[in-house]
């Protein structure tokens, strides 16, 4: 599930570079893009401008979106509706800014993109995990996309990181940490092979990040109980831009009932 919302935020991404004007005009000039289908009930909010720089065009493309289970949720409505505000005045400010640099030639990368995306990674009785994408392009290389894991609590009518599900930093490293750097060892062996990879490990310049450096998915595979720990590393954590997302899923543990704080191990069960 996790994999498949950093597809989609990768694609978002590249759907927006794609959107600027002047893009991929020699190769596509006819192309019409294909339309959009979205899941029923996701609220789509979308913001943008061209503005004409010495003969030329910048623009500025947002977009933020959430599904239909939160559309359920006035309280995540209310909480996402404000940091969509927040997001589109700093974008709008930051456009603003860049076309201050323009000159006689243009306004070299002036151009700004932003799309911020939540989905439902997990849904059981009282909790509901939510994974919030945000790509954002201003004016470099690239963009690049970083992500957020969010528990709507419906006991307690409250959203939290999903770091306060457990004791501490240093529960959950103990709890995990092994099982990462394994699975992550293999993630970069079945990537850039064998070599590449030792090589990589061996010169020190992405060593296996701490749990606290990731992005932390309670799952389940059957709805009723947590009994899964999906891990997510975004780019530049774990590897280069280039090597994109590391994702590696754990089984529930008794180590990691162990680091679960009391008031919230019934929501967890030991893998099968």
């Amino acid at each position: 599930m996790i994999a498949q919302t950093v597809r989609k935020a990768v694609l978002i991404g590249l759907l927006l570079a794609a959107a600027a004007p002047g893009a991929a005009q020699d190769t596509a000039q006819d192309a019409e893009p294909a339309p959009e289908v979205l899941p029923p009930g996701t609220v789509l909010f979308t913001d943008s401008e061209t503005r004409a720089v010495s003969g030329s065009e910048v623009a500025r493309l947002f977009r933020y979106t959430w599904p239909a289970e939160v559309a359920a949720v006035p309280a995540l409505v209310r909480r996402f509706t404000a940091e969509r505000a927040d997001l589109l005045a700093d974008q709008k400010a930051d456009f603003v800014e860049g076309l201050s640099f323009a000159d006689a030639e243009g306004c070299f990368g002036c151009n700004r993109d932003m799309a911020r995306e939540w989905s439902v990674t997990a849904d059981t009785r009282r909790f509901m995990v939510l994974s919030g994408s945000l790509y954002i392009y201003s004016g470099g290389a690239h963009g690049n996309t970083g992500f957020e894991a969010l528990v709507w609590d419906r006991k307690a009518k409250k959203a939290f990181d999903s770091r306060r599900l457990f004791r501490s930093k240093a529960a959950l490293q103990a709890a995990l940490g092994e099982g990462w750097c394994a699975g992550l060892k293999a993630e970069r062996r079945a990537r850039m092979g064998e070599e590449v990879s030792a090589t990589i490990e061996e010169d020190g310049i992405f060593p296996c990040p701490p749990i606290a450096d990731l992005q932390i998915y309670p799952a389940s595979s059957d709805g009723q109980r947590f009994d899964r720990i999906d891990l997510l590393a975004a780019p530049y954590v774990a590897g280069s831009y280039a090597e994109g997302v590391y994702e590696v899923t754990l089984p529930v543990t008794p180590a990691v009932l162990a680091a679960v704080k009391p008031q919230y191990r019934a929501a967890f069960a030991l893998a099968k």
